[in-house]
């Protein structure tokens, strides 16, 4: 017997990727993302953190840049070595992935840093300290 899980989203979510694809012409069919991690953003008085579940992604298999105010975070979840067994049920997606960010005007981005531990990526963004809010008094 298979078991089968209710996803009620299942048809909405497959028509957001269609829809993406459809109008990326830098994504072919053949290199669309299968998935999307969740993730994340904080935002704090001196830096934005983003945090994206990535478990079971190896770190030297995520690829993090910065162009055009854009943070991209792309990588590849293998498939688990299952020579002798035969699965059962499949509910994790692997394949390929990319988030991407438009960044704020007011971030370092030469001093962003990323790290990987327990399945949760991090990314620090510094905001910029030489372009700081400021009130100006009016005088009369």
């Amino acid at each position: 017997m298979n078991v089968l899980r209710y996803d009620p989203w299942r048809l909405f979510h497959q028509l957001q990727r269609d829809t993406s694809n459809l109008f990326d012409v830098r994504n072919s069919t053949a290199s669309a993302p299968r998935w999307a991690p969740a993730v994340d953003i904080e935002d704090y008085a001196d830096r934005y953190v983003i945090r994206a579940d990535l478990p079971g992604v190896d770190p030297k298999d995520i690829e993090i840049q910065t162009e055009d105010g854009v943070l991209t975070i792309r990588g590849n979840r293998e498939d688990a070595k299952t020579a002798d067994a035969k699965v059962v049920t499949r509910e994790t997606t692997r394949g390929t992935f990319v988030r991407r960010f438009t960044l704020p005007d007011r971030v370092d981005t030469e001093a962003i840093k990323a790290r990987s531990a327990n399945g949760v990526l991090e990314v620090t963004i510094p905001k910029s300290t030489a372009v700081q809010p400021r009130q100006i008094k009016v005088e009369h």
